[in-house]
């Protein structure tokens, strides 16, 4: 049986605000987690992406919150700066009728000065990545003697990328009287240990899977030769299905390179996503990807944390991953809100193990399929439907989207069906418009004005590896 969010004795603008989102209905990790955080429980929640989990412990934190404190009150681990932006993004959210709440975002791959700057003047609750928390608490500019609640937001993943070492060191300057939530996909051997370490009593939650797997076709494709093989069948399955969004996951960072050059090479227009990239690369490599400029993203699981695109077509498992869980977390970026979805999983002999624990895991038998064999590959249209325009101005400058916009289907005359997502940065800004109008678009934004100036504008057109 459902239960509705007004069930809960939450604060009124809390309640307000959740209903002018159209929240009524609590997922179910909502409904078994948020009971037992407002009591000020300790939790330990096993949920997938798309749960809905980030609202079962942000509206624990603003329920919890002291307005009128302006301290650090509660504080949000997360793997990745893109899972801590959508993360603070929410919680935003969620807080809007509350007036003077102020929620800082601390990542690396960002200048440290002007986040120093924020935190001097102060704070309420913290969404960052491990290491650049630890470096804040190093340089003695973050102060966590208030905090009354922490999250771990995918502790699994936080513990995969090295990061044990740096979420003690944060623990321990956290008061021990304090509520922690630990969120986490899978639970490995590492989940129970900072339980043990750092929580007190904490209530166990298991939430069934988000996905089902009902909706996505799965198959399997018996692979008996090395990389060069295996990169021909990704090339063959795309060409079978002629996604507009594939995500193909691989084991290491070396493999997302070769395997976007290699379908680059092919035709396909591929990006690879991996740890070490630049943090500019790898937001550049996420927004084309969520705005349908770029039609493969390869990467590694840890990079694809966070990875925030509701409509991949097709899932590719170059490489297996050890845990089942993993694999049901993969498959579930398609076959999302009812769409069918379809993915693929290479299998050599050293991967028929893993293959089968993932099927007693399913339940199920995962169907064997030969490979596609598709000779006219060139003859198929491998161009992604939307072109990125870049331009040099940003929030910095006071660009908003409504003004792109209005650049584009105002002066240009391009009706407003054509532009895509429209992604504001600090110091730039991108556009995502339908290739039939690229061209059009492009020679309006360089030759017109926005807000009254010339802005330099650039099409984004091939990936850059």
């Amino acid at each position: 049986m459902s239960q509705e969010f007004k069930q809960l004795d939450l604060h009124p603008e809390l309640l307000e605000n959740l209903d002018s989102l159209g929240y009524q209905q609590m997922t179910d990790i909502q409904a078994e987690c948020l009971p037992l955080a407002l009591a000020g429980e300790d939790l330990i929640a096993q949920a997938k992406t798309g749960s809905g989990k980030t609202a079962a412990f942000a509206l624990a934190l603003l329920q919890r919150l002291n307005v009128k404190r302006f301290r650090i009150q509660s504080l949000v681990l997360c793997p990745t700066r893109e899972l801590a932006d959508q993360v603070a993004k929410e919680i935003r959210r969620l807080a809007r009728r509350i007036h003077n709440i102020k929620v800082l975002t601390l990542c690396g791959g960002m200048p440290i000065g002007p986040q120093i700057g924020s935190l001097e003047h102060g704070a309420h609750i913290v969404v960052g990545t491990p290491g650049r928390i630890q470096d804040h608490l190093r340089k003695g500019t973050m102060d966590l003697s208030n905090i009354h609640s922490l999250v771990l937001d995918e502790a699994d993943r936080m513990l995969d990328m090295g990061f044990a070492d740096a979420i003690a060191a944060i623990l321990s300057e956290c008061p021990k009287e304090r509520q922690t939530q630990l969120y986490s996909a899978t639970y490995p051997e590492g989940i129970e240990a900072i339980s043990r370490q750092y929580q007190r009593s904490p209530k166990r939650v298991t939430v069934s899977r988000t996905h089902s797997e009902s909706n996505i076709s799965q198959q399997a494709y018996a692979v008996e030769g090395g990389e060069l093989e295996k990169q021909e069948l990704c090339n063959q399955l795309l060409a079978q299905h002629q996604p507009s969004s594939c995500v193909i996951f691989c084991a290491t960072k070396k493999q997302t390179v070769e395997i976007a050059q290699s379908l680059n090479e092919q035709g396909w227009f591929s990006l690879a996503l991996h740890g070490d990239m630049e943090q500019r690369e790898r937001d550049l490599s996420l927004l084309r990807f969520a705005n349908g400029s770029a039609t493969v993203l390869v990467a590694t699981d840890v990079a694809a944390r966070g990875l925030d695109v509701d409509t991949v077509e097709l899932v590719i498992n170059y490489d297996l991953p050890r845990d089942a869980e993993v694999y049901v977390h993969r498959i579930g970026r398609t076959g999302r809100a009812g769409r069918s979805g379809a993915a693929a999983s290479l299998v050599n002999d050293k991967q028929r193990r893993a293959f089968a624990d993932i099927e007693a895991y399913l339940n199920k038998e995962i169907e064997w399929s030969e490979p596609p064999r598709i000779d006219d590959i060139n003859s198929i249209d491998q161009r992604p439907k939307m072109v990125t325009i870049g331009l040099d101005a940003g929030k910095k400058n006071k660009l908003r989207p409504g003004d792109i916009l209005g650049a584009l289907t105002g002066e240009a005359g391009i009706e407003g069906k054509y532009v895509g997502k429209i992604n504001v940065l600090q110091f730039h800004a991108y556009v995502a418009v339908a290739r039939a109008v690229a061209n059009k678009a492009l020679k309006q934004l360089q030759e017109g004005k926005i807000k009254g100036r010339k802005i330099k504008v650039r099409k984004i057109s091939r990936p850059n590896v």
